[in-house]
């Protein structure tokens, strides 16, 4: 019994003290690639046939009030 208790108390030591010094950087990486992700989707939605007459429009309008 007390070996199974030595052993639980190593594991919880253990545990207890990792390390997250790297933990930031992983999550900024997320980040990143969840940023590059939505700009990837909404890229092609805009090059879609619909919203690109959309932006004709209003582009036109601007240019045609200067």
């Amino acid at each position: 019994m007390k070996l199974i208790k030595k052993l639980y108390e190593k594991t919880i030591n253990a545990i207890s003290n990792i390390n997250e010094e790297g933990q930031s950087t992983a999550e900024y990486a997320l980040v990143i690639l969840g940023a590059a992700a939505l700009a990837g989707i909404l890229i092609a939605w805009a090059s879609s046939g619909s919203i690109t007459s959309v932006f004709n429009k209003v582009l036109q309008r601007v240019l045609d009030g200067i």
